[in-house]
């Protein structure tokens, strides 16, 4: 029996316990419990590289994330690593006078990649208080992609990566979880708009604060560290399992990531004997 029929089956045991149990046995309640649609048991790490495979056939890709703060890159050497895809930052907006700005290195790491013929996509810092940032953030996004893309750079998708920083003065560390989704969805849906995929980046704590609407609407990429499989009870398309990766040809520290097949979980009705 799978693990989603037993739970199923746990199921329709309670269900029948809450119409035929006398009053003094436990009561029943309801719990949301998350299915994660891949199975674990086909993820497989060899050193730094993590695969995942179903029925034996390979279905993930293994990449890297990258800003100016990998310093400079030798994407040679990076392509002869095995690395299959990068995103690259765009740029970010500055975390308390808010000011858009261009990374430093998104041209060159731009060519580099796309001289080492792998696949690009990007991401954008944001620290948006409105929808109406958001909005420009994604021009501003938009407009840098097209300065690369007349250099051959191509882009695949576009990330968008609201954090909290850790600096006095932050303008955007409190904001609500209605306003930040209003947020997400206005960056992602200029990037729909303009013909790039969109993807929506984070940790556990930081998804969470989106409404599900609009995690349903846009494919996750989700931030968790130090454990063997993922443990988040959401549904995501990429993994970043470490931002301490070390690749050859980059002189720091590193975050890596496993693509994923797109797929959906599913949160189904588990019914449990309780004492109240």
């Amino acid at each position: 029996m799978t693990r989603r029929a037993a739970i199923i089956a746990m199921g329709a045991m309670a269900v029948a316990c809450m119409t035929g149990c006398s009053k003094n046995r436990p009561s029943i309640i309801r719990e949301n419990v998350y299915m994660s649609p891949y199975d674990w048991n086909g993820l497989v790490r060899n050193g730094e590289r993590l695969e995942y495979s179903e029925n034996g056939v390979l279905l993930s890709h293994w990449g890297i994330d990258v800003s100016e703060h990998q310093k400079t890159i030798d994407w040679s050497q990076v392509q002869l690593a095995g690395v299959q895809f990068a995103f690259i930052r765009i740029g970010n907006r500055g975390s308390t006078a808010g000011a858009l700005k261009v990374d430093k290195e998104f041209l060159a790491n731009c060519r580099g990649a796309q001289q080492a013929k792998i696949p690009t996509s990007g991401y954008f810092f944001s620290q948006a208080i409105t929808a109406d940032e958001a909005r420009e953030e994604a021009e501003f996004a938009l407009e840098q992609m097209h300065i690369a893309e007349a250099a051959g750079a191509k882009f695949q998708a576009i990330a968008y990566d609201h954090e909290a920083v850790n600096i006095d003065g932050a303008r955007a560390n409190n904001l609500s979880g209605e306003q930040l989704s209003e947020n997400a969805a206005a960056f992602c849906e200029a990037i729909t708009a303009a013909g790039y995929e969109p993807l929506l980046y984070g940790n556990q704590r930081d998804l969470k604060k989106l409404s599900r609407q609009v995690r349903d609407a846009f494919p996750v990429w989700l931030a968790e560290y130090d454990t063997e499989i993922p443990t988040a009870p959401l549904d995501f398309t990429i993994w970043q399992y470490t931002n301490a990766g070390n690749i050859p040809g980059i002189p720091t520290q590193v975050d890596l990531n496993i693509w994923l097949p797109t797929k959906r979980g599913a949160e189904i009705v588990l019914l449990e004997n309780t004492y109240v």
